[in-house]
């Protein structure tokens, strides 16, 4: 995909992109809900091996090639890999209304070492999944009484992310970035790598968007948590399912070192006032910190 059109000027969002299943692919939308867990649907499903505990493309890269998309009404979820049928299944939210078919089976799951129940989605998804990934999985979902609060300078919750709810990552500085890699010799990267929630253009500056924090968008308004720190996620190819380092992480440790440890790239804010979000809005940010 090539660098969207940059609007000079203002700073404006220029992509926006929820992951529905925790480490699959994303899905780029031209306007979407903001939720105070993020983006509609994000992070609201997560895949889990046969003892609960979550899978990711740390481990398991080949989830990158798992599609998801969440059906109007948010009644069914689609699942599409490379080279197995795609399954279409109904979301069971566990809540016992309406969108429920039959029982709602309640899941332990573990995350970073945290646990947390889910509603599981069946044999149809967990069937499925376990063929692509090679290794029994199970799908499940974020219950209705889900009430995670995540860390940082402003709280907030999410609902499978890893950590804050939105992932704010802008052109300047994956341009600065892949200009650092291309002087390397290296082969730059592409967004995606990076799995953010809103791409930013606009900013003249790369790392701006960790300095802002305050930000209203589309009527939401957004605050500052804390910088993202990268992980060997960022090695995988989000096209092929194969990891395919040492980039980014072996430039980021050049320049973006931080103190607790890890290297550091893009910005999770919190949801302060949730609405809706599109393409194209402008993106101003109302407080600054000095870091």
């Amino acid at each position: 995909m090539g660098r969207p059109a940059k609007r000079s000027g203002r700073a404006t969002v220029v992509e926006l992109i929820s992951y529905p299943v925790k480490g699959c692919a994303g899905t780029p939308m031209p306007e979407a809900e903001l939720t105070r867990a993020g983006l509609v649907h994000d992070r609201s499903f997560m895949v889990v091996g046969a003892e609960g505990v979550f899978r990711s493309q740390r481990t398991d890269p080949a989830l990158a090639l798992i599609r998801p998309g969440v059906g109007p009404g948010g009644t069914h979820l689609t699942l599409s890999a490379p080279g197995i049928e795609p399954l279409m299944c109904e979301i069971t939210y566990g809540s016992g209304g309406s969108g429920d078919s039959g029982s709602a089976v309640r899941a332990d799951v573990e995350m970073f070492g945290t646990p947390y129940r889910a509603v599981d989605q069946g044999e149809a998804a967990a069937d499925w999944l376990s063929e692509v990934l090679g290794a029994p999985s199970r799908l499940v979902r974020v219950p209705p009484e889900h009430d995670r609060v995540t860390d940082g300078l402003t709280p907030g919750t999410s609902g499978f992310a890893d950590s804050s709810p939105v992932h704010v990552l802008s052109l300047a500085s994956l341009d600065d970035l892949n200009s650092r890699i291309a002087a390397a010799g290296r082969a730059p990267l592409p967004m995606s790598r990076f799995r953010p929630n809103i791409v930013v253009d606009g900013w003249e500056e790369p790392q701006t968007e960790d300095r802002a924090r305050r930000i209203t968008v589309g009527g939401c308004e957004l605050g500052f948590a804390k910088l993202a720190i990268r992980c060997a996620v960022t090695l995988v190819d989000q096209l092929t399912g194969t990891k395919a380092g040492p980039e980014p992480l072996r430039t980021l440790a050049s320049y973006r070192r931080v103190p607790e440890g890890g290297v550091a790239f893009g910005s999770k804010f919190s949801v302060l006032e949730p609405g809706k979000l599109t393409v194209g809005d402008a993106f101003n940010v109302t407080a600054w910190g000095t870091d």
